[in-house]
């Protein structure tokens, strides 16, 4: 089945105008999306600064790199990789930008496809992979990792309380083999004791399955060290996150560098982080979104 068979629905950025405000484009300057997804924040960037010749977008995943092409057409560069390797070799390049943004969400492309396996709302593979192209699904995960290993996972990815987490991997254990997304889904389900409401008890465990697959934390901490020497002086960097896991490990780097005095590479901006709860009311997916924001010294 090729790509276009069945096109994603369109993504919504989130945090748009309230990214847009805190990082301040300016015509001319180049602009770095280290997580383009599908272009929402990149196209009104670009469209502020008029620079596509010397900007570049980075994603894993392949259709949003070939739903990037209108913004590559005008002169953009396309990277495809995950974003840790793309700052490492754009470093090594000795490449600068007057802005860079990470939005470390999925994107609505991917939650809304099935065949994606990220959401379990339309029944789908157990996939979860960002770039397809790696080895190591969701499926693989549930069907050969240990007890002890997917307690972890749940319990640290999906912050579920440690009985909770045992009692969902010894069950996915029996259940084995698992491979579409609505039967992992029915045995948390079942699993969960007690009434629940808006949330389904399944969600955390996604939500961990989905971290350990793509290596989200690790990629986290791998990229925040770099981004000074990506940025010139004056660039301004934006990181937008979706979960405590991710929020404390931006809040923590940042206060390093808040705390480091004249050795320090970036000042914050944003004494507190702007929440998708009062700066992006009307977008139901960034009720979690929280935007941190630095300049370089």
């Amino acid at each position: 089945m090729s790509i276009n068979e069945h096109p994603p629905q369109l993504h919504v950025p989130v945090l748009l105008d309230a990214t847009l405000d805190i990082l301040k484009p300016i015509q001319g300057e180049n602009y770095l999306d280290l997580t383009a997804g599908y272009g929402g924040h990149a196209t009104r960037f670009l469209e502020a600064t008029e620079n596509f010749e010397e900007s570049v977008l980075v994603d894993r995943d392949d259709y949003a790199i070939e739903r990037l092409s209108p913004l590559s057409q005008q002169g953009a560069s396309l990277l495809h990789t995950d974003f840790v390797s793309a700052a490492r070799s754009l470093v090594e390049q000795g490449k600068q930008f007057s802005i860079v943004l990470v939005d470390l969400g999925v994107s609505s492309p991917q939650l809304d496809q099935s065949t994606r396996g990220f959401s379990f709302k339309s029944n789908g593979p157990l996939d979860m992979r960002m770039d397809r192209r790696q080895p190591v699904s969701a499926e693989t995960l549930v069907n050969t990792a240990s007890i002890d290993e997917l307690t972890r996972i749940i319990r640290e990815y999906g912050e579920e309380p440690h009985g909770f987490a045992k009692r969902i991997a010894m069950a996915i254990k029996q259940a084995r083999p698992l491979t579409t997304t609505e039967e992992l889904a029915n045995l948390v389900k079942e699993e969960y004791r007690g009434p629940w409401k808006r949330i389904h008890p399944a969600t955390r465990t996604f939500q961990a399955l989905r971290i350990a697959v793509n290596e989200e934390l690790r990629q986290v901490e791998e990229v925040l060290p770099l981004l000074p020497a990506l940025l010139k002086k004056g660039g301004r960097v934006g990181v937008i996150s979706f979960h405590s896991l991710e929020d404390r490990l931006v809040k923590r780097y940042l206060k390093e560098q808040q705390d480091a005095g004249l050795e320090a590479e970036l000042q914050i901006i944003t004494k507190k982080p702007l929440d998708g709860v009062n700066y992006d009311v009307h977008n139901p997916r960034s009720r979690s979104a929280k935007l941190r924001a630095a300049v370089k010294k």
